[in-house]
């Protein structure tokens, strides 16, 4: 039997391993569709990772500041989806949230222009309106080498072996885009929604040594609603 305690104290018995999307189910059909991530034992969790032992859950909506960093996330992999599907030439190496933001480090010989910085974000706009599903997946690490070695994306590789031996490998897979992160991500892409802008280039360094390659980094910014956005 498993235990799952929210946050007003209650407890939820469960007789095998449950999802926070689940659990959210059980309390309210509008929690569940409001529902961005998870708090699992203080941990930020996919609403589709399985729960195996007892634990407390708190569901998270926009109503959460946590939420911000989320959709800042989603973004950066919708940015890199856009990138790969309208310049599939180039490599995605690291796209984080950031404090006012996102970017995406892109390797690429050719230079990108603001005109492109226009034509990604429209496809942006496109990949949320396609409404794909974000999906949280284990890999091997020899898996993960193969898969990268095989498109000769030399920078996933390295980001492979840096990743601790006690550490899981894990992807997110969005339409036909995949990609390294440890996440979590919301459910599918529609949750960005629309209220995001791509603001600047930059160039940078793999991993911020002037030795390393030369990277082109895209900034950009989301925020929950177009309010937010234009403040």
């Amino acid at each position: 039997m498993l235990t799952i305690t929210l946050p007003n104290q209650d407890k939820k018995k469960y007789n095998q391993p449950v999802t926070s999307m689940q659990i959210a189910e059980d309390i309210s059909k509008n929690l569940a569709s409001n529902a961005f991530v998870s708090l699992v034992n203080g941990e930020l969790w996919d609403l589709e990772r399985v729960i195996e032992v007892d634990s407390t859950v708190s569901i998270l909506t926009q109503k959460n500041k946590e939420i911000l960093d989320v959709i800042r996330h989603d973004a950066a992999h919708i940015m890199a989806e856009a990138v790969l599907e309208l310049f599939p030439e180039t490599q995605a190496t690291i796209g984080p949230s950031i404090e006012n933001g996102f970017y995406y480090d892109f390797f690429r010989e050719k230079k990108f222009s603001l005109t492109d910085l226009e034509i990604i974000e429209k496809r942006m706009h496109e990949i949320v309106d396609r409404e794909e599903k974000i999906i949280r997946e284990v890999w091997s690490r020899d898996d993960a080498l193969d898969y990268f070695k095989k498109s000769n994306e030399k920078f996933k590789m390295e980001l492979v072996d840096a990743i601790p031996q006690n550490e899981l490998v894990t992807f997110y897979r969005q339409g036909d885009f995949i990609d390294l992160c440890k996440g979590p991500h919301s459910p599918s892409t529609k949750k960005l929604g629309h209220s995001f802008k791509l603001t600047k280039l930059a160039g940078s360094y793999w991993r911020g040594d002037s030795k390393n390659d030369v990277l082109q980094r895209i900034y950009g910014t989301a925020f929950l609603n177009d309010k937010d956005l234009k403040s």
